[in-house]
């Protein structure tokens, strides 16, 4: 086997959006890393709808973005719609989505990659991860080479041992015309234990084909709301023929795309029906479990028989390309079918089929097989993250190439580790949910999710988090000095609104009342600062009370689940737990009762018996002899 003359510090395996945030993130740090893809033309390609952020996510790519990640500022600059969604509803919940140019994202971000200091990428499929005493050294291809590393990343998305299902066809590969990987195989050979999962997309339809005036339209919004702090860094577009939007005079310019709706009928859910036994799902050939919240349009069918239809979105891969996402029946019924139900569609009559839905099947490594760095329990120096970790989304995908890829190379660099909390942001509780409760079906991001929301808004994901990752080595200086421009013109709004008064009444007062714009401010106060801080600042004293009170709500919650569970502990003896709790536990060992109250299936009533059992025992403060144990 051919040795690559290179040593690396960190190799990433895989091009989709995990790796290129760990790429990114670990080349930042100042690490040698490699990106290893199968194939260069698909970085950071779209496999479903090219669209980033939507509800919960939103947050979560404002998060990357505020952690010096890649995808905000990419969506922004490739951006053909964008939406503020859930706007009638309060800040904490709402969220930004941007419908992306399909080829620009991909192709700019490729250039990204390719110009980063630090980081080279090159072709080639994995075939194995080396290990050596219970630590990574490297990892070999399928074409006999092998390249040293001190850290390995795994972000392989849906391609380990990924089988495609259209009706009674189904073939090898991890995205429609590309190969599966058979790294699982090498995994579960070096003690993993591998899930199986199952995720679809729907078909792709000829713009040329469609009747939009049977259509109801969707535009974007004006302003357009984007997802970068520093949206300034997409620069005018001069000599970059994939940003297609830019910053001038400093207002975003750009030339959005309208989105279109439309509905199924009575007569396209017979046709579904009464094609059920064709479809792969239904006649059992599907094994893995798919995701709950984005379900097929068969799924859609049988588990909601008397809803007489279902909204769909026709939305546009492009600006140049007649390709259209049907946003809403993701499929896996043979193409015959598929394009009869659509033509029962209003506006889809006559429409043509460029690429068919199809299902896929893919390996997945439970992720209480990680740590909180998402490094790897049984092998030093591995690092898994996005899908592989039993995940949903680009957006969970890329965070988590982001703290695997940092954790990475901090761990080489011989500095702490990069671990977020569930206070600080939905990455912390996106990772603490993952590696605490495992999943039993693709784990998707919901604002219910986390106990802080109120907190983690997506406007604040700076304060929250840019001070973290600039310690960490992921935030330059220059940045790090905007953002404390930004905190210091914070805190003199704050200023003005404590000591001035409007009609007798305390402007800070009056920032907190909901009918209040903050747009009517005297002028020569509201010059003061620009209008976003003004913005900002009411947003923080509408939600300070209700923030507070959540706060507490959780401590006192907190302060019954903090108690340590000792290692060790035998559940097997603990009379009155159910079998099903013994087994989680058991396997899961969580080391409190907080973590054992969020391990999926727990329930109130295990937490209260195993909380009376340890205090019995006098096992409060987890110092225990083996005797106290059982």
């Amino acid at each position: 086997m051919f040795k690559l003359p290179t040593d690396y510090d960190v190799v990433v395996v895989g091009s989709g959006h995990a790796g290129i945030e760990a790429a990114l993130a670990a080349a930042r740090i100042g690490c040698r890393t490699l990106m290893l893809t199968q194939n260069l033309d698909t970085i950071g390609q779209m496999s479903c709808n090219p669209a980033i952020g939507g509800l919960a996510k939103g947050h979560i790519v404002r998060e990357i973005d505020a952690m010096g990640g890649a995808m905000g500022l990419n969506a922004d600059a490739t951006g053909i719609q964008f939406r503020m969604l859930n706007q009638r509803k309060g800040p904490s919940v709402r969220a930004p989505r941007v419908q992306c140019d399909k080829k620009a994202y991909q192709f700019r971000m490729k250039a990204i990659l390719e110009q980063a200091q630090n980081l080279d990428v090159k072709q080639g499929t994995v075939l194995r991860v080396i290990e050596k005493a219970g630590a990574v050294i490297g990892v070999a291809t399928d074409i006999g080479v092998a390249i040293a590393a001190r850290t390995v990343v795994i972000t392989s998305g849906t391609f380990l041992r990924g089988l495609l299902h259209v009706g009674e066809n189904s073939k090898p590969g991890g995205r429609m015309a590309d190969a599966s990987s058979s790294l699982s195989s090498n995994l579960r050979e070096l003690g993993f234990q591998v899930g199986r999962f199952k995720t679809g997309t729907p078909c792709r339809l000829n713009a040329r084909s469609i009747d939009f005036t049977r259509c109801l339209i969707q535009p974007g919004d004006e302003p357009p709301f984007g997802f970068a702090f520093n949206p300034e860094e997409i620069g005018t577009g001069a000599g970059e023929i994939f940003t297609l939007n830019s910053v001038r005079d400093g207002k975003f310019h750009v030339e959005q795309l309208p989105c279109w709706i439309t509905h199924t009928t009575q007569e396209t859910h017979e046709i579904i029906r009464a094609n059920l036994h064709r479809s792969p799902l239904y006649a059992g050939r599907i094994q893995g479990v798919g995701p709950r919240y984005c379900p097929s349009i068969e799924d859609k069918v049988v588990k909601f028989p008397d809803k007489p239809s279902h909204q769909l979105f026709l939305e546009p891969e492009g600006r140049h390309t007649s390709e259209y996402y049907v946003n809403g029946v993701s499929t896996s019924l043979p193409y015959e079918v598929q394009l009869a139900f659509l033509h029962t569609i209003p506006g889809l009559e006559q429409a043509e089929i460029m690429r068919p839905g199809y299902a896929v099947e893919y390996d997945y490594f439970p992720p209480t097989q990680v740590l909180p760095t998402l490094e790897a329990k049984v092998i030093s120096g591995l690092y898994f993250a996005g899908q592989v970790n039993g995940t949903s989304g680009y957006e969970e995908a890329a965070a988590q190439g982001l703290i695997a890829g940092a954790n990475a190379a901090l761990k080489i660099k011989n500095r702490p580790p990069l671990v977020l909390s569930r206070k600080e942001a939905y990455i912390g509780v996106l990772i603490d949910d993952l590696v605490c409760k495992g999943t039993e079906e693709p784990y998707r991001m919901f604002t219910s999710r986390a106990e802080d929301r109120l907190s983690l808004r997506h406007n604040n994901a700076d304060q929250r988090l840019t001070r973290r990752a600039f310690s960490a080595g992921l935030v330059s200086e220059p940045r790090l000095h905007r953002f404390e421009e930004k905190m210091h013109l914070l805190n003199q709004a704050g200023v003005i609104a404590d000591g001035n008064k409007l009609n007798g009444t305390p402007v800070s007062r009056l920032l907190k009342r909901p009918d209040f714009d903050v747009r009517t401010l005297p002028h020569d106060m509201l010059s003061c600062v620009p209008l976003s801080i003004w913005e900002l600042l009411q947003t923080d004293f509408r939600y300070e009370g209700y923030a507070v009170r959540q706060s507490e709500q959780n401590h006192r919650l907190d302060r019954k689940r903090d108690q340590k569970i000792p290692d060790g502990l035998e559940y097997d003896k603990i009379v009155g737990l159910r079998s099903e709790t013994k087994q989680k536990l058991s396997s899961l060992r969580p080391t409190s009762l907080g973590q054992a109250a969020r391990i999926s299936g727990i329930t109130p009533s295990d937490i209260s018996i195993l909380h009376i059992w340890l205090n019995r025992r006098g096992l409060r403060d987890g110092h225990v002899n083996a005797q106290q144990l059982t």
